[in-house]
């Protein structure tokens, strides 16, 4: 069973890497049951922290127990985001985009009455879609926030369009919901009558921040030694087949010899049998050949630890795998 013993208060400000539950675990192999009477000293720590690029306030906090009889703890974290390019908003009807430009009010075209729009679509995304219901939510949206009603949008017992014409007409405006807007900098009226109304949108959760991915040196993976994959686990970006053969056309050659020695390593081959073999430490260090010993001349080689491991799932195989050496020069 896990013993808590600190847990994060609401509206605590918690950073990348602070410990949000805090708690101890019992050893995980057990011999005997004996071992349960140990002191406190040999429990082990596994509290839970906040993973790489997570930071937050505690919104709030539920101490209780589950099913089991087990102590329970859920921390929700809350994040202020501010819109920003790149970000992706939807409509109820499936008109989704990322913001492509951000622009100061003062920027922003009006409409005669004084209204400034918080969001501009293209309306090519209509004709393509066919989703008549977005321009139809938008027109109604109008007529209800003008009239103070609400505007029946389903399939069959819609609003006629007539009530809807006849409705902003009485309202003051065009009865195809257009209206005439200015240029926010110059104060000329725009030539096109521009389409607009209200409308219900949401944020998806596909935020430009929690894509932002970057790193220099970091964690690597036991087996492979290369970089380890994902942004939690502050992952590197993988260059593949065909972002190497770009770099090849270019002549970037420094680049793709950096880019690629990411499981460096230098291994001791057997210039007699072309074996890898083993460096001796209590020989100081000195290479040993795996099938001649000490008789065999050895080369320090350098390739990447994937294709060492390549090798060494060879021999478990009974394949014998001899690399042929040559001078660089």
């Amino acid at each position: 069973m896990k013993y808590v013993f600190l847990i994060k208060i609401p509206e605590a400000k918690l950073n990348e890497g602070d410990v949000v539950i805090g708690r101890t675990s019992p050893p995980r192999f057990l011999s005997s049951l004996d071992e349960y009477n140990l002191s406190a000293a040999t429990r082990r720590e596994s509290s839970i922290s906040l993973k790489h690029g997570e930071q937050g306030v505690a919104d709030f906090v539920i101490i209780t127990e589950n099913e089991e009889g087990n102590k329970l703890v859920q921390v929700r974290l809350r994040e202020e985001r501010i819109p920003e390019i790149g970000d992706k908003f939807v409509s109820r009807h499936g008109q989704k985009g990322v913001t492509g430009i951000l622009i100061s009010q003062p920027d922003i075209p009006f409409s005669s009455s004084g209204i400034v729009p918080d969001l501009i679509f293209t309306p090519h995304g209509i004709s393509s879609r066919m989703t008549i219901s977005h321009l139809l939510e938008l027109i109604g949206g109008k007529v209800g926030a003008l009239s103070g009603r609400f505007i029946d949008g389903s399939l069959f017992q819609a609003e006629s369009e007539e009530n809807l014409r006849r409705d902003l007409i009485q309202c003051g405006f065009h009865e195809n919901g257009t209206e005439v807007f200015y240029d926010g900098r110059t104060g000329k009226q725009m030539l096109a009558r521009i389409y607009v109304g209200n409308m219900y949108y949401l944020r998806l959760r596909h935020m430009v921040a929690n894509k932002l991915q970057s790193r220099a040196r970091g964690p690597i993976q036991l087996l492979t030694r290369q970089p380890t994959e994902g942004k939690a686990k502050e992952g590197g970006l993988r260059l593949g087949e065909m972002e190497k053969d770009t770099f090849i056309a270019h002549g970037a050659s420094l680049l793709l010899k950096e880019r690629f020695d990411s499981d460096k390593v230098i291994v001791p081959v057997c210039e007699k049998s072309g074996l890898m073999g083993f460096y001796d430490f209590r020989r100081n260090g000195r290479s040993i050949s795996s099938l001649h010993g000490e008789n065999s001349k050895m080369s320090d080689i350098e390739m990447s630890y994937a294709f060492k491991l390549l090798l060494d799932e060879f021999r478990t195989l009974g394949i014998y795998a001899k690399l042929n050496l040559e001078n660089k020069y």
